[in-house]
């Protein structure tokens, strides 16, 4: 009985906590999903059970006795306190170091910005993030979860597919000043390139371009030209200074586009045949911390205006 007593008690206090925050026992009863008669009689019941007033009912609104007001204050700190208790033990699960492996232009472009509301969702997952080119190859034990740019194939560990790669030619408006028109990729003859040299694993230096015209049809044309970066950022910012034209990814563009700072001179976007991944040691999902960012990456893909879906089948 005296069990039944102290539940009891318990559950008056959760009353007593909700009107005493809100000073109506109308508003308590619609937080509480219960009714009014039912909160009064309950903080009734309490009374009876302290021994002394919690609220004076005045004609409009509700008043703290001092005790009241006393033991709201206690009762409101236990609460917080619960509740900050069980927020810590939920998230036990969720805390610790990850390290997460990227290409670096996905780093650089695509995950950098997003990171914050990571850090928001899992404030006590700490990250440990490292940028490495995609032609260093993938060792377990190295990595919790990679980000890579490939075929799909990754031999031992498993591969959650994301996106496809997509590209297309892109300058700055004020390229296309005092030049001939570029209208069709024949046009490129008389506009320097931007090259990114470690394109994909395994490309050779030039292989975006060729890549993009022979998609597209275009005319033999000498890409063999122009200037040189072993990051695909770099290029694109060569080509937002103004430099000359370069291969973008579809991905990982932000705002450049609508902001004007780059057009794309052609309509055509091809694909390149390699998808960007999360690649992770077979079983690592089993580890809730590592599922949960491994399926927040995923989540902001989905969310993503720029990602190419990969083709069906």
């Amino acid at each position: 009985m005296s069990r039944l007593l102290h539940a009891q008690t318990h559950a008056w206090l959760k009353v007593f906590a909700v009107s005493a925050r809100l000073l109506s026992f109308t508003r308590a009863a619609e937080e509480l999903h219960v009714t009014t008669g039912a909160v009064s009689q309950q903080i009734k019941q309490l009374e009876a059970r302290l021994g002394f007033k919690l609220f004076r009912r005045l004609p409009r609104r509700l008043e703290l006795t001092e005790e009241g007001r006393r033991l709201a204050a206690v009762v409101d700190e236990a609460y917080q306190s619960v509740g900050m208790e069980i927020k810590r033990l939920r998230s036990g699960v969720m805390s610790g170091i990850l390290r997460l492996r990227s290409v670096p232009a996905f780093l650089s472009l695509w995950l950098m910005p997003r990171l914050p509301r990571l850090q928001a969702r899992f404030p006590d997952i700490e990250l440990q993030v490292i940028a490495e080119d995609s032609s260093l190859s993938l060792r377990e034990g190295e990595f919790d979860l990679a980000v890579d740019l490939g075929d799909g194939h990754y031999p031992g560990l498993a591969c959650t597919p994301l996106m496809e790669e997509v590209i297309f030619p892109v300058c700055a408006p004020a390229l296309l000043r005092r030049r001939p028109p570029l209208s069709r990729p024949a046009d490129l003859a008389w506009y320097p390139l931007l090259h990114d040299v470690t394109a994909w694993r395994g490309s050779q230096p030039y292989a975006q371009w060729e890549h993009y015209l022979q998609a597209v049809g275009a005319e033999p044309l000498n890409v063999r030209r122009g200037y040189t970066f072993n990051r695909h950022r770099l290029a694109q910012e060569a080509a937002v200074a103004g430099m000359g034209v370069a291969i973008a990814r579809q991905a990982l563009l932000t705002d450049e586009l609508s902001t004007g700072a780059l057009i794309a001179p052609f309509s055509e976007r091809v694909s390149t045949g390699k998808r960007y991944g999360i690649v992770y040691p077979t079983g690592s999902l089993d580890d809730r911390r590592v599922a949960a960012v491994h399926d927040w990456i995923v989540e902001e893909v989905a969310r993503s205006d720029n990602a190419a879906p990969l083709p069906m089948g």
